[in-house]
C-alpha cells in the first residue's frame, strides 16, 4: 500500500511540478498534494518515530480486555491497567548519536584562511544543530538543514524534522531537490480562544511563499507576505541558486530507526506492564470460589470485599459455607527472561551495543571493545556516508556566503570533513603500543594514535618548544665552574647559586 502511494505522489509531482511556479492556477494541485502526504503512512511513521523517542508509546492507549459473553474480546475497567515504559529506543538512539556526533568533527585542508572561515561557521552551536539533526533523522528517518541569516545577521543552520518538509524531488535517487513545502502547526489566539493553525511554506527558487491550510485550502497568510526572498539585506531581496534546504538522511532508504525495532520496544512494555498487573491483582481481585454465600448477587459480594475486607458466609447442616481462591503464581524469573530476550534482540536490530557487556568485566582488551562496536560501527558507517553527501551541500552554501560578505572566494578549495566516534577504549593497551611503535613509524603518526592527543599539529608544536627549553637548561659546551667554586660571585649578593658538591661542602 505504501509503496502505491508513494508512486502516487511521485506521479503528482511529476505531473505539476517540474517548471513549478506558486501561480494560483496550480493552488488545487498543491492543496491535493499536500492533504494526501498529510496523512500518509510514511509521514505517520516519521512522527510515530518522534513521539516514540520522547516517550509517548502505544503501551498508554492500551486496555485490558477479557471475553465476553459472545467470545469477543471485550474492554474492562475494574483490572489493573498498568502503562509502563522502558525506553530502550530512546536510548539507542541517544547512543547512536553520540557514538558518530557527540564529539567535534575535524576539518583537514591545505587553506589556513579557509580553515579559519570555516571554523567560525563551525561552531558549537553549529555541532549542537547537526547533532540534532542525526537524532532526527534516526526518529524520521530524514531530518533537513535550512541555511539562513538570523537577526543578528549572522549565518546559521537551523533544523527542520522530516514531518515538516514535503521534498520534491528532481530524480529518482532523492539528491537534487526543485522544491519543497513546509507544513508546521502554531497556536495562535483567535475569537479569545487558543487554536493550532497549519502554516504552509513553499520553497523554490523564488523564494519561500507563504499560505495557511484551513479546511484543506490553501489562503494567503495574513502575518506573512506571501512573496518572501530568503535573505533580505537592507532594502535588497536575495534568492540562493539552490533550494536551501539540505537533507540529513539516515539511511539511504530513508526509512526511521523505529521500523527496526518497534515489536520489540512495544513488547518490553507489556512485559513489564502485565507483571505489574499481575501482581496488583490480590485477593480482592483475583479468582474467588463462593460456596453457600449468604448474599444475593456477585456484585454485592465484590463491593463487601473490597470495602470491608470480609464477607458473611453461612452453615446449612452439612453444607459447610467459605471462600477459597484459585492462586495463579507470577513467576519473576518469566518475565526477567522474555525481558533479556528482548532488550537483546532490540539492540542487535537496531545495531547497537550494549555498554554492560559482560566482554567488558571479564577481559576487555581492545579487540573486545572493537568487537562489541561492531554493529554500531557498520551503522555509523552507512549514516556517515550520507553526511559526507550532506556536507558536499552543506559546503556551497558556506562557500556562497564567504564569498557574498567579501571573506574569500573557495569554491576550488579542498578541504575534508571528519567525524571522531566517541568509542571506548583500553588506553593502557593503546599507550603501550604507541610506545613500542617508537622508531618504526613516524612522531606524528604515533601521536594520532595516542588517546591523549586530541590536535597532533598542536601536541607536535608543544614537544617541539619542550625540546627546545630542555635544550636551554643543559648546554652540553657551557663552561662549568671549578671543584668546590660557584658559578655566582659571593660579591655580588645572594643571587642563583650552583655548587658542585666536595668533601668539605657535602
Amino acid at each position: 500500500m505504501e509503496g502505491i502511494f508513494d508512486r502516487a505522489i511521485d506521479a503528482i509531482s511529476n505531473a505539476i511540478l517540474y517548471g513549478f511556479k506558486p501561480e494560483m492556477s496550480n493552488l488545487e494541485e498543491l492543496e491535493k498534494l499536500i492533504n494526501d502526504w498529510k496523512l500518509s503512512p510514511k509521514r505517520c511513521e516519521q512522527i510515530k518515530g518522534q513521539l516514540y523517542y520522547q516517550g509517548e508509546h502505544d503501551i498508554k492507549f492500551r486496555k485490558r480486555q477479557v471475553i465476553g459473553e459472545d467470545g469477543a474480546l471485550t474492554d474492562v475497567d475494574n483490572l489493573p491497567n498498568n502503562h509502563i515504559i522502558d525506553n530502550q529506543y530512546g536510548k539507542t538512539v541517544d547512543m547512536k548519536a553520540n557514538y558518530l556526533l557527540g564529539n567535534p568533527f575535524t576539518l583537514d585542508g591545505d587553506n589556513d584562511a579557509y580553515n579559519a572561515a570555516l571554523t567560525e561557521v563551525f561552531n558549537r552551536r553549529f555541532m549542537q544543530v547537526l547533532k540534532n539533526a542525526g537524532k532526527g533523522s534516526m526518529n524520521t528517518g530524514i531530518g533537513w538543514l535550512y541555511p539562513y541569516y538570523n537577526a543578528d545577521g549572522d549565518f546559521v543552520f537551523r533544523y527542520f524534522p522530516g514531518y515538516e518538509i514535503l521534498p520534491i524531488w528532481e530524480d529518482s535517487d532523492h539528491t537534487r531537490l526543485q522544491a519543497a513545502v513546509r507544513l508546521y502547526v502554531v497556536k495562535q489566539i483567535q475569537n479569545s480562544s487558543i487554536k493550532d493553525v497549519e502554516k504552509v511554506e513553499l520553497f523554490d527558487l523564488e523564494g519561500i511563499h507563504c499560505y495557511i491550510l484551513d479546511s484543506g485550502h490553501l489562503v494567503p497568510d495574513p502575518d506573512r507576505d506571501t512573496d518572501c526572498a530568503y535573505v533580505n539585506y537592507g532594502d535588497e531581496s536575495y534568492n540562493w541558486e539552490r533550494i536551501p534546504l539540505i537533507p540529513i538522511k539516515y539511511n539511504e532508504q530513508e526509512i526511521p530507526l523505529l521500523n527496526k525495532v518497534k515489536s520489540l520496544q512495544d513488547g518490553i512494555n507489556i512485559m513489564l506492564s502485565d507483571f505489574e498487573n499481575n501482581m496488583q491483582e490480590d485477593a480482592r481481585n483475583t479468582i474467588l470460589v463462593l460456596k453457600n454465600y449468604d448474599g444475593e448477587n456477585l456484585g454485592e459480594f465484590r463491593r463487601n470485599l473490597a470495602t470491608y475486607g470480609a464477607v458473611k458466609v453461612r452453615y446449612d447442616g452439612e453444607t459447610k459455607g467459605g471462600v477459597e481462591t484459585l492462586e495463579v503464581k507470577v513467576d519473576a524469573n518469566n518475565y526477567k527472561e522474555i525481558l533479556a530476550l528482548f532488550k537483546k534482540a532490540l539492540i542487535e536490530n537496531a545495531k547497537s551495543y550494549d555498554a554492560k557487556d559482560d566482554r567488558l568485566g571479564s577481559n576487555p582488551n581492545q579487540m573486545n571493545i572493537m568487537s562489541m562496536y561492531s554493529d554500531i560501527d557498520l551503522d555509523a558507517n552507512d549514516m556517515e556516508t550520507e553526511l559526507q553527501a550532506a556536507f558536499e551541500d552543506i559546503l556551497w552554501f558556506v562557500n556562497a556566503h564567504l564569498a557574498n560578505t567579501g571573506k574569500g572566494q573557495f569554491n576550488s578549495a579542498d578541504v575534508s570533513i571528519e567525524f571522531n566516534r566517541d568509542i571506548m577504549m583500553n588506553e593502557g593497551e593503546i599507550i603501550q603500543n604507541c610506545v613500542q611503535s617508537v622508531g618504526i613509524i613516524s612522531e606524528e603518526t604515533i601521536l594520532s594514535k595516542h588517546p591523549w592527543v586530541d590536535d597532533v599539529d598542536e601536541e607536535m608544536a608543544r614537544l617541539e618548544a619542550q625540546k627546545q627549553r630542555e635544550a636551554e637548561l643543559y648546554d652540553p659546551f657551557e663552561e662549568k665552574p671549578e671543584e668546590g667554586e660557584s658559578d655566582t660571585d659571593p660579591a655580588e649578593g645572594n643571587g642563583d647559586r650552583r655548587y658542585t658538591p666536595t668533601p668539605d661542602n657535602k
